[in-house]
């Protein structure tokens, strides 16, 4: 089972959220994180960093920019936004049965599907944003 994280820089949310499925899965699917619109080689966010080492996770990571080939390798392609899902479809209309956004495919259709962006926040924004995808992934149903 092959999972693929997606947001806009690969530094902030992507990360945060393949490093979160790695801890709890644990081995149990391969994943992956890009950018839609990444710097190659960035380090992720320092607060990104800091509350993954205040949960007990770590992370070795540079940001990596979206490409076709991370669409055909993965069974799942998690989106952190509409907006970014919508540009997904746009792009590789042939995958849209396996583009969801994250909020989408654990909470179904209704209500916001988005996860909050930290970029440019403090500390406490990158904990909201931590938390929310912890609870988010914990409650995913997939089958690795």
């Amino acid at each position: 089972m092959n999972i693929l994280f997606v947001c806009t820089g690969n530094t902030c949310r992507s990360p945060m959220a393949e490093a979160i499925f790695n801890h709890i899965w644990n081995g149990k699917a391969d994943v992956r994180s890009a950018g839609l619109f990444a710097a190659e080689g960035s380090e992720a966010a320092g607060h990104a960093l800091q509350v993954l080492k205040e949960n007990n996770m770590k992370l070795e990571h540079r940001s990596k920019q979206l490409r076709e080939e991370d669409i055909h390798w993965a069974n799942y392609v998690f989106a952190m936004t509409r907006g970014h899902k919508q540009m997904l479809m746009d792009m590789y209309p042939a995958a849209a049965d396996k583009i969801f956004t994250l909020k989408e495919y654990v909470d179904g259709r209704d209500g916001d599907l988005d996860v909050m962006d930290p970029f440019g926040g403090g500390l406490e924004v990158y904990r909201a944003t931590f938390q929310e995808l912890h609870d988010l992934i914990a409650r995913l149903s997939i089958d690795p």
